[in-house]
């Protein structure tokens, strides 16, 4: 079993930046594909980003690319999201999630083990 715990979210004014992490214990995050996807009220969980296992090859979709970047620290076993030039519409909850498949996955129906969620809010 994994316990991805976040922390990081805030409210923040249009623009502005956070760093999301991902804390990972029970086993190493290293061992696991992860992934950021975020929530809205109303809406369906989607993709933010993700990083391979192995290789920390970066995906992010196309809403956040250019604005936000994940990386990973193994020794700390620690994910993280940083998030530049917030948009409103970047508003959601946001959830760490770990897949244990040897391909990264952008659906969250990929991903094993989940986060509680941390609430980012962007203010216009």
């Amino acid at each position: 079993q994994v316990q991805l715990v976040e922390s990081g979210g805030g409210l923040v004014q249009a623009g502005g930046s956070l760093r999301l992490s991902c804390a990972a214990s029970g086993r190493t995050s290293s061992t696991y594909n992860m992934g950021w996807f975020r929530q809205a009220p109303g809406n369906e969980r989607e993709f933010v980003a993700a990083i391979s296992r192995y290789s920390s090859t970066t995906y992010y979709a196309d809403s956040v690319k250019g604005r936000f970047t994940i990386s990973r620290d193994g020794a700390k076993n620690t994910v993280y999201l940083q998030m530049d030039s917030l948009k409103p519409e970047d508003t959601a909850v946001y959830y760490c999630a770990a897949d244990v498949s040897l391909r990264v996955g952008v659906r969250a129906s990929s991903y094993d083990y989940w986060g509680q969620g941390t609430q980012v809010t962007v203010s216009s």
